[in-house]
């Protein structure tokens, strides 16, 4: 179990960030479109997984306009953004800031993707919802990098998830 913050607050989290070297959990979560995609769909591509609580927080916006901007174009790489937002969430939210070059996953069909990734936020304010972190997943589908953001109101630190990528 992680222990991160909300607003100066310990927070707990289900677990811990698959660590690096580990094979990355297989997921299957839910695209915009309510069609379902899995990891081992994405095999051969690097994966970074932007997983955050919710669309509705302004750093959580943030974090996915930024990644939209710097990641989303480089080689071989797709964007995952991960939450528990309802699907319409993330389609609406894309279509209004002209986000096209990232892939919106929910959770909220099933529960073993916050537990796999030991992201599931287990009490305080934010409890169900998932704690900010990012997981890059290389093209063989090993984990790489991970950032467990310490407090949930702060951006991840991009400059280190986007090296990882290189």
């Amino acid at each position: 179990m992680a222990k991160i913050t909300l607003k100066g607050n310990p927070v707990n989290t289900s677990g811990n960030l698959p660590s690096n070297s580990a094979k990355a959990p297989e997921f299957s979560l839910v695209k915009s479109d309510l069609s379902s995609l899995s990891l081992s769909e994405l095999k051969g591509k690097k994966l970074l997984l932007n997983i955050f609580p919710s669309l509705g927080t302004s750093v959580c916006a943030t974090a996915l306009r930024k990644f939209n901007q710097l990641a989303a174009g480089m080689t071989n790489t797709l964007v995952l953004a991960i939450s528990k937002d309802l699907p319409f969430v993330h389609r609406d939210f894309c279509a209004a800031e002209g986000i096209n070059n990232v892939i919106t996953l929910s959770g909220f069909r099933n529960s073993t993707f916050g537990k796999a990734y030991g992201v599931d936020i287990l009490d305080g304010l934010f409890e169900g919802l998932y704690a900010r972190s990012i997981v890059i997943i290389d093209e063989a589908g090993k984990v790489i990098y991970t950032q467990l953001v310490p407090e949930i109101g702060q951006e991840p630190d991009y400059d280190a998830a986007l090296n990882a990528l290189k």
